[in-house]
């Protein structure tokens, strides 16, 4: 293994360019800084090319294209991803020609075996394929991940999530999707074994460290030193444990009463849930997602396994393996319960109604048309208001 690191402490030395004409996949997996470089890459998108790269999709993150290459399900009540998601973007990255070009989804570590692996490979540039993989330490990952489940459905509790995840073997249910993505070292073993380790790059993300990520995508790139720029987007926050538990709360009655997937996707993830983390930002007050000491250290443990069978690989490591395994410090949590705040529940039932009623607001002038998120309430309001009673006065 090619280790490009020194201390705990020592900034990580700004790796040689990739080769003209390669095609960067970087795979994510999830919660480990994608949703970030994705932003950053669209952002600069038109700048791009000047500078020999191309970023060969429409969207920030091609997450329809990327489930069906590798044959997931979409997320619960969205679209389903097709052949011709896939196709598309294969188009894209094919006109790119020899220049070098980069395509990011966290949802290509999904892939379940080499079969998978090798066609997406073979359809993404064969030989000029270069994998990226970024790792976070595994005990920061789960209470992420964790909530990110619970957006999709899941009602499970955390604790007793994490005991069916690290102690209930063979550790499959109720998330079966967890292990395949975070068992960072048969993630690696998978696309190594297709375009051979050299052709593997992992980077070990330094928290410590904000603008890191950024920095190194750079330097891959050849890309000039700050070109790419976090860009601010609430929407993917995390939620705090009170808006996690009012959410699991609500799985559980909307699984209970046996409404469709569809009404979920647009009622709750995306009207529900996607108003209330644009409307409300996190308080200091806010009691967090506490991960109990016997699985931060079980965690920690299985990562350390991990870095020694990816250091076994000889794929190239950029960042210290040893962060992966440590045992983070936090608080013990905050005494009392973790209650929703009055403001929060009323943004999240808000954007429900305003789901429900199929805004956005429009306009006489299609560039200032906006969606719900964009909208003020009391705009918003009014709408409501005017179709509620044109729908009344329609019987």
């Amino acid at each position: 293994m090619e280790t490009d690191c020194t201390r705990d402490d020592a900034p990580v030395k700004r790796p040689d360019p990739l080769p003209a004409g390669t095609r960067l996949l970087h795979i994510g997996p999830h919660k480990t800084g994608t949703t970030s470089i994705q932003g950053a890459l669209f952002a600069a998108k038109d700048q791009l090319p000047a500078h020999g790269v191309e970023f060969p999709a429409h969207t920030r993150h091609p997450m329809e294209a990327a489930l069906a290459a590798c044959a997931r399900p979409a997320m619960m009540g969205d679209i389903v991803p097709t052949d011709g998601h896939w196709t598309k973007l294969v188009k894209q990255v094919e006109a790119a020609g020899r220049r070098t070009s980069v395509v990011s989804s966290e949802f290509f570590a999904d892939a379940e075996d080499e079969a998978t692996v090798a066609r997406i490979v073979g359809q993404l540039g064969g030989d000029r394929a270069h994998i990226l993989v970024t790792l976070r330490p595994l005990a920061k990952i789960m209470p992420s991940q964790w909530q990110q489940y619970v957006q999709n459905g899941l009602r499970m509790g955390y604790e007793d999530w994490l005991r069916h995840m690290l102690r209930k073997a063979p550790y499959e249910q109720p998330t079966p999707s967890f292990w395949r993505r975070h068992g960072h070292d048969r993630l690696v073993e998978r696309w190594a074994a297709v375009v051979g380790p050299e052709r593997v790059t992992v980077v070990v993300v330094d928290d410590r460290d904000r603008g890191g990520l950024m920095r190194t995508f750079e330097a891959l790139l050849g890309l000039p030193e700050n070109l790419l720029q976090p860009v601010p987007d609430t929407a993917n926050r995390s939620l705090t444990l009170a808006e996690t538990e009012m959410l699991r709360n609500l799985n559980k009655e909307f699984r209970g009463n046996g409404l469709p997937d569809e009404l979920y996707s647009k009622l709750v993830r995306n009207g529900a849930v996607m108003h209330m983390k644009n409307a409300c930002s996190p308080s200091p007050r806010d009691v967090k997602i506490y991960t109990p000491v016997w699985a931060v250290e079980a965690a920690a443990a299985r990562a350390a396994e991990m870095a020694e069978r990816i250091a076994r690989t000889g794929v190239r490591v950029l960042g210290n393996p040893a962060l992966l395994s440590a045992v983070p410090t936090s608080p013990p949590p905050a005494s009392g319960e973790a209650r929703i705040a009055p403001e929060v529940a009323a943004q999240a039932l808000y954007g429900a109604l305003a789901a429900a009623a199929e805004a956005p607001v429009r306009h006489a002038n299609p560039a200032k048309a906006r969606t719900v998120h964009q909208t003020s309430s009391k705009e918003l309001v009014k709408v409501l208001g005017h179709r509620c009673l044109k729908k009344l006065r329609g019987h």
